[in-house]
């Protein structure tokens, strides 16, 4: 049964009508532009103790360039532009496939302001409650992976994906096969495991796709050989598509004397329902701000999970925590790659995903996975009845899907990037696919489990209505957005490095002087 037919039977919900929105839009400028001398929010007291006198090394030979605001200035400023942002909390958020964006309790916010006060160098004797989230997380993370022991150092999924990545070397230069230079990834896993491997120093083999949308296991079978160091592989890839001969590859990968290793950016459709250790695999990591419901936060800060087999432990970044019984504490693994950050990990974030999995529970966590899929098939449901969109590969999708335009761009010239900036004038966000686009037209949803059959009807509704515009005003979709805080952008400048400017210094130095 095709994924049409599964829902033909659903009752028709009346079209709800579209949501009428506008973005405040200010005017706004750079908080340093806003700095005055003297101003100030607040009156901060002399450092150093009463009747000590700073040496010369440590003291500044001007203060530094901060900005210089009152507080209501500050708020002021920062309020405004809030209001020009979308978000999660804001709108329907199911665009930004591949993130898994997902609604973060508020109470756990809370809970990770708690520790607000602590500080990082403390003696672990002082931090023990800390110690002991870290510990509980880290087997909770090993029972839901089937993986030996957890490390929750990494700063991100990337900087997880670096230091498998890492370990994986280490542990073939511990073996004294260090000539092993090859890493093979997919096209649709996630890009970071192919650029972790190159900034790493390996040589990256990438499969593409079969006919049946598939990793292709034949081209497997010829890139594995004395040269293997692993293989990192997302699955279910971006498409969606979980690869049922999961197994097989990792078996092929093991054969020649390489490690698989399992990114599981994209687990949030199956938890509770496989194991990466299950598989076969040797390493796997985790998204905590995706999975396990921590905020992305604009980007930052993350926070990422490395899951490895027994063989690995000794390799894993230290320090990690130990638990005697008693008491929490801290090691070093013998062959640790050393740190991968500082200190331990994002405290804050690790206490939110705690709390999230403690309030879950098993069934919970494998419930979340059961209504992700069920959200995301009703949606690509929904998004195939509008004209012109299409999903490469007649299959059943996980946890999101990669759609395609192609058919409504060749017939109206309207492309993905501009339905997406069109759909924002709604008040929704929309994404395209990593690069290259080899799904042509590319566009990737994945609703998760926190959005209703109404949130769900409403975005469909959205792309609906901008299809729609395109085929019957393509120059206004074109002309996008309207409704938005900022007015539509001349790109040139983003291929010009001579354009670019990554600080204010910059911009002030490049464009106002």
């Amino acid at each position: 049964m095709n994924t049409a037919e599964s829902f033909a039977e659903l009752p028709v919900a009346p079209k709800p009508p579209l949501r009428r929105f506008h973005q405040a839009r200010w005017d706004e400028p750079i908080i340093f532009e806003l700095s005055a001398p003297g101003r100030r929010g607040m009156a901060v007291p002399q450092p150093g103790a009463p009747g000590v006198e700073l040496p010369e090394t440590v003291r500044r030979a001007e203060p530094p360039k901060l900005p210089e605001m009152s507080q209501l200035h500050v708020l002021r400023h920062y309020l405004r532009l809030s209001q020009e942002n979308l978000g999660v909390d804001l709108n329907i958020d199911v665009g930004q496939g591949t993130c898994t964006m997902k609604y973060s309790p508020k109470v756990n916010d809370r809970f990770a302001a708690a520790i607000a006060e602590l500080h990082p160098l403390q003696h672990e004797d002082t931090v023990q409650g800390v110690l002991e989230i870290y510990w509980r997380l880290e087997r909770m993370l090993a029972e839901i992976s089937g993986m030996s022991r957890v490390s929750l150092q990494p700063g991100s999924g990337s900087a997880a994906i670096y230091a498998n990545i890492a370990m994986i070397r280490a542990y073939h230069a511990a073996n004294g096969e260090g000539h092993r230079d090859q890493v093979i990834t997919t096209m649709f896993s996630h890009p970071s495991n192919a650029a972790c491997a190159k900034t790493a120093g390996y040589e990256v083999i990438t499969l593409m796709p079969d006919a049946d949308g598939y990793p292709d296991i034949e081209a497997l079978r010829a890139a594995v050989g004395p040269r293997t160091a692993a293989l990192m592989i997302t699955n279910p890839e971006d498409t969606g598509i979980f690869n049922p001969r999961i197994r097989e590859f990792v078996e092929l990968v093991h054969s020649v004397g390489g490690l698989a290793c399992y990114d599981q950016a994209n687990a949030n459709g199956i938890l509770g329902i496989t194991r990466a250790r299950d598989a076969g695999f040797d390493l796997c990591h985790f998204n905590l701000h995706k999975t396990f419901s921590t905020p992305h936060a604009c980007g930052g800060p993350a926070a990422g999970a490395c899951g490895v087999s027994a063989e690995l432990e000794p390799f894993l970044p230290g320090p990690v925590v130990t638990f005697d019984g008693s008491s929490y504490g801290l090691e070093t693994p013998p062959r640790s790659i050393g740190k991968v950050r500082p200190f331990l990990g994002v405290t804050p974030n690790i206490v939110r995903a705690y709390a999230w999995i403690m309030a879950m529970g098993a069934e919970g966590l494998r419930q979340v996975a059961e209504t992700a899929v069920l959200n995301n098939n009703y949606l690509m449901h929904k998004i195939l009845q509008i004209p012109g969109a299409s999903a490469p590969w007649d299959k059943r999708r996980i946890e999101q899907v990669r759609y395609s335009w192609q058919e409504l761009s060749e017939e109206t010239g309207v492309h993905s990037e501009e339905i997406g900036v069109r759909a924002a004038d709604f008040g929704v966000h929309y994404w395209t696919s990593h690069h290259p686009y080899v799904v042509p037209e590319p566009f990737t949803l994945e609703p998760t489990e926190s959005y209703s059959k109404e949130d769900l009807d409403e975005y469909a509704a959205i792309l609906a209505h901008v299809a729609s515009e395109a085929r019957t005003d393509p120059e206004f979709v074109k002309g996008a957005p309207y409704n938005q805080s900022v007015h539509k952008i001349d790109m040139t400048s983003l291929d010009d490095p001579k354009e670019w400017a990554p600080t204010w210094r910059a911009y002030v130095r490049k464009h106002l002087s």
